[in-house]
């Protein structure tokens, strides 16, 4: 079956999926995206996704030309159509044909794009035996510049920091804030085990908070783990005595080691194993 991508209304061939090169979304990164996961054929925390996008939007005054509940609708059909069962979304919103300039005034026809595939980001190996982490000399934006809440299209801090980690051998990296305190990771937040004791950056660290991230806290604490959002530095890392990520594409992902230094036995711990297999459970329901 060929790939369809929804743009703005109709869905065409992937290889007929095409937008105006004067897009300010192409020439300035002025958009807003979501990454969604499908379990099951079920769009998983689907109107969370969706509010989270138009609350993105309304933080750059970027108009949306369709309700949520068409939007919705329109992330379903898209689903359907590519005959996904278990795979991802990428739903793009971007400010539309101009000029040159970063004139919005001069901007119209914001586009909207769904693309739904099937996505790996890690290969099973790293669930298994925990993935090793390096600190990011690029730290996260300043907060004061741009707000981490907003899900922008331009992700070239997170690539710049992608990058570092894939030349040290990772395929993820730590990033800092300004402030020298633990944010998160390139693409996905990080929570530590100490004592049984969750913990993991607040919002006032600069980060993304992440649905997948909330969803993890909720069943940790339905599991009866206290989960504390707090300020983390590297040190806390090292010495904890487990690591893990979150992640709509990477779901949750077990680390091993920072900057290689071990965390705890140097393997997955056993926390992070039990909120695998319960989000999974969860995310399957």
């Amino acid at each position: 079956m060929s790939q369809k991508v929804y743009i703005t209304g109709k869905l065409v061939s992937k290889e007929e999926a095409t937008i105006n090169v004067y897009d300010h979304g192409l020439l300035y990164g002025d958009g807003v995206f979501e990454g969604i996961r499908v379990y099951g054929g079920k769009v998983f925390l689907h109107e969370e996704h969706i509010a989270r996008l138009y609350e993105s939007a309304l933080a750059i005054r970027l108009p949306i030309p369709m309700s949520t509940s068409e939007m919705i609708d329109a992330v379903e059909m898209t689903v359907k159509e590519n005959g996904i069962v278990d795979g991802y979304i990428r739903l793009v919103v971007t400010r539309g044909g101009g000029s040159l300039g970063l004139d919005i005034r001069k901007t119209s026809d914001p586009q909207v794009i769904i693309i739904a595939d099937t996505i790996t980001l890690y290969p099973e190996e790293i669930y298994k035996n925990g993935m090793k982490l390096i600190t990011a000399s690029t730290i996260r934006n300043h907060p004061g510049a741009l707000s981490a809440r907003i899900k922008s299209l331009n992700y070239l801090n997170n690539i710049l920091a992608k990058i570092e980690g894939i030349d040290a051998g990772s395929p993820e990296a730590l990033m800092l804030n300004h402030k020298g305190e633990v944010a998160e990771c390139s693409g996905d937040n990080i929570f530590i085990v100490k004592d049984g004791v969750l913990k993991t950056p607040g919002p006032d660290a600069g980060i993304l908070e992440g649905l997948t991230r909330n969803a993890v806290m909720k069943i940790a604490r339905e599991s009866g783990y206290e989960v504390k959002e707090c300020v983390l530095l590297r040190h806390d890392i090292y010495i904890a005595d487990e690591c893990f990520l979150t992640g709509s594409a990477a779901e949750v992902v077990p680390v091993v080691s920072l900057d290689g230094r071990d965390i705890g036995e140097g393997a997955p711990g056993p926390v992070t194993l039990e909120l695998l297999e319960k989000f999974q459970a969860f995310a399957r329901s």
